[in-house]
């Protein structure tokens, strides 16, 4: 088979390590790629929602699966617009249909899906321009903290934790009236605040089967024991050890067969991955959101504990067979630290050589915010590598990926040394 994947980042890049192993894939194509894609396969200068590109490539190089990895070009329509041509609509995209990728492009949508399929998750109200003072009203009432979240999708940057009612306000009254986030925040939702700790659970679906991914914990603050701001990711850990078996139980039989049955009595088509992120709140499990993709930096993770034929999953997706794939889940332990650029997540240093990439044994340096300069590698990106490494426990995984992270340099850059660390006893 010939494959295009679609994207740029980590992400990307741990699904063309997985995919490159399979014997059914012959050829691999990424766009638009990085510096470290390049050696799973061909990088492909292409912008993921140039569909008329995207097409022309597809069609010159016999792509037989196209394999999509960020939400934009799934919540734009790179699924119905391969639906809807002739010669593109039997070749299969794995990424959901626009309307099912409104569970991650609109909150309020979301929302209105988990509130009807009963789907435990925190009590809300959605809010526009048009109705900001009865917002202000609303904020008085809720409880403190409260969340508010941009209805529509703003680079991870669109949900602020207010801690009081002045901040509270004063957010809505930025992010409504005054476009803080842009046509995002055209309608905000306020949220609930639900105490607890978070994980990551990912689901492949067909439609009608589905298959429950490796959990993973990611790690959003920029600053160690999670202080700072909220970035993309600074690492990740699978599994999860309160994610016990019981725990899980209550997620599929709460969470994810309603969502997979709330799709299909909905009439929403879906083949793909949903990412679910989850509170554990004194052992059970709400939802906070869904994105219509896998995670970065949970999928670098992820992919090193899946021990079967990704492609072969991937086919089951597209066929409507996936009840018939096995998965295969190694039982160690992953964990990944995120190298990132100095600055990050604000104005961040960009165009810094990178070494020591070769002095990594144990570890996978998954690329993401990183290009080739002629023979230099240099990061372009906030989020530049991704070092990932699979150990017999918890503690050897965390400490492998941490030392081996050390062992690489460019000017500015910085990560956590703490990542996973509170997972242990």
């Amino acid at each position: 088979m010939n494959i295009l994947i679609l994207g740029s980042g980590g992400r990307e890049s741990a699904f063309a390590w997985k995919i490159a192993q399979s014997p059914k894939c012959q050829q691999l194509f990424i766009a638009p790629g990085n510096a470290g894609t390049g050696q799973y396969g061909t990088n492909v200068d292409l912008k993921i929602t140039d569909f008329a590109g995207i097409k022309t490539f597809v069609l010159s190089n016999n792509i037989n699966l196209v394999l999509v990895g960020p939400e934009e070009p799934l919540v734009k329509g790179v699924h119905d617009f391969f639906l809807a041509d002739d010669q593109l609509k039997n070749i299969p995209v794995v990424g959901p249909q626009q309307h099912a990728a409104q569970l991650e492009g609109s909150k309020d949508f979301s929302k209105q899906f988990m509130q009807k399929h009963n789907i435990p998750t925190a009590a809300y109200k959605t809010f526009t321009k048009d109705t900001l003072q009865d917002g202000l009203t609303y904020l008085a009432t809720a409880g403190l903290p409260v969340v508010l979240k941009a209805d529509g999708l703003a680079a991870g940057k669109g949900v602020l934790i207010c801690l009081t009612l002045e901040e509270a306000q004063l957010e809505l009254t930025q992010m409504l009236a005054e476009a803080k986030f842009g046509e995002a925040s055209s309608s905000v939702v306020v949220e609930q605040f639900l105490q607890g700790i978070e994980l990551s659970v990912f689901v492949m679906t067909d439609g009608n089967s589905y298959k429950i991914l490796p959990e993973a914990k990611d790690y959003k603050r920029i600053g160690e024991g999670d202080t700072g701001l909220n970035t993309g990711g600074m690492g990740s850990v699978s599994p999860v050890p309160f994610a016990d078996a019981a725990f899980m139980k209550k997620v599929e039989e709460k969470v994810i067969i309603p969502t997979i049955e709330g799709l299909k009595q909905d009439n929403i088509p879906y083949k793909g991955f949903i990412f679910i992120g989850l509170m554990n709140t004194a052992g059970e499990p709400w939802v906070i959101e869904y994105n219509c993709r896998m995670g970065d930096p949970e999928t670098e993770s992820v992919m090193r504990r899946i021990d079967s034929d990704f492609v072969d999953l991937l086919l089951g997706v597209a066929e409507g067979n996936l009840n018939e794939k096995e998965l295969i889940i190694s039982p160690k332990t992953a964990a990944t630290v995120v190298m990132v650029a100095g600055g990050y997540p604000g104005e961040y240093l960009k165009n810094k050589v990178i070494t020591g990439t070769e002095n990594i044994h144990e570890s996978i340096v998954f690329h993401a915010g990183t290009s080739a300069d002629g023979d230099n590698v240099i990061t372009t990106g906030g989020r530049v590598l991704a070092i990932t490494t699979l150990q017999d426990n918890m503690f050897t995984a965390l400490q492998q990926a941490t030392a081996d992270a050390s062992r690489i340099y460019y000017d500015g850059m910085y990560f956590r040394r703490d990542i996973g660390f509170d997972l242990l006893d």
